[in-house]
């Protein structure tokens, strides 16, 4: 790397700075210059989850151009700094949308559905999911699932029936086969819809990691006017986003990461919104003055 460029990788000046060495062949440090000990610690942990780290030139999309510092060995590097401020975009716009609430839920902020099917992502996803008790897909994505969603809901209520069948006393009514007939449908439903089996209208937003491997999720999400948050990486096209978080999309780790911050920033919103409820229905105290005597 020439000294013209390897002069890119040197942050803005301000008031502290932090030199990271990168590992796997890279022969120079970065030195990362940031204003408040915060963001440095933030990009402390994004770059030891190797965050920075694009794919090939060759599989860079050119709108991703601005969230890049330059290349080494042919291997995309990404300026962690812009990603960070892409993340509080997108962690400010879900906690807004989860104070909001939802016509089906309004205590329990706007409902958001999580979509990572690639196997990197699956394990973050599928854990962001129960713990916000939002629906979310970790495996192939239905074609149709949101613009199609009043024949989904016809799943769901099916899937739903079918449970309840299976504990109640007149499944005994049926034949062997028949009850073999109703378990297969079940679990072929459960394999397909069980981790949206709450979801009662369209989401207000979706959260999706790596928004190239789930194209078809984000052609059905714009063609309906609904937001995307997405972690991008260097070769997706962040144009068809709304809150592009340009990362490593490759990385277990780093997927974790950020998906983490968005799953609190969504807690830090509902909760909000929790408090604001709480307080309405706190009945305020009437002092009454007596004049007399």
């Amino acid at each position: 790397m020439n000294s013209s460029r390897s002069s890119r990788f040197c942050g803005r000046l301000s008031d502290g700075f932090f030199d990271l060495g990168l590992s796997d062949g890279f022969d120079f440090v970065i030195v990362v210059i940031v204003n408040s000990v915060g963001l440095q610690s933030n990009l402390q942990e994004l770059f030891a989850r190797g965050a920075h780290y694009g794919y090939s030139r060759r599989r860079r999309h050119p709108s991703v151009n601005p969230y890049l510092y330059g290349f080494k060995n042919r291997t995309a590097i990404i300026d962690l700094e812009k990603s960070l401020l892409a993340l509080a975009q997108a962690e400010n716009f879900l906690k807004t949308l989860a104070q909001s609430g939802g016509p089906a839920s309004p205590n329990l902020g706007g409902t958001v559905l999580w979509v990572g099917t690639k196997p990197e992502a699956r394990e973050s996803i599928a854990a962001a999911g129960p713990r916000l008790g939002l629906p979310y897909v970790i495996t192939r994505w239905i074609g149709g699932t949101l613009t199609n969603f009043s024949e989904i809901k016809k799943r769901l209520a099916r899937l739903k029936e079918l449970k309840e069948q299976s504990v109640s006393k007149e499944f005994e009514r049926y034949t062997k086969q028949e009850r073999g007939l109703f378990h297969k449908e079940r679990e072929r439903l459960e394999r397909a819809f069980s981790t949206i089996s709450g979801l009662t209208e369209l989401p207000r937003a979706l959260v999706v990691v790596d928004s190239a491997a789930e194209k078809i999720a984000v052609a059905e999400a714009r063609s309906l006017g609904l937001p995307i948050v997405a972690l991008a990486g260097t070769d997706c096209d962040i144009r068809l986003i709304d809150y592009p978080i340009v990362v490593n999309d490759a990385s277990v780790q780093s997927i974790s990461w950020v998906v983490g911050r968005l799953v609190e920033a969504y807690e830090v919103g509902r909760a909000a919104l929790i408090r604001d409820a709480e307080s309405a229905a706190i009945p305020e105290t009437v002092t009454v003055v007596n004049d007399k005597g």
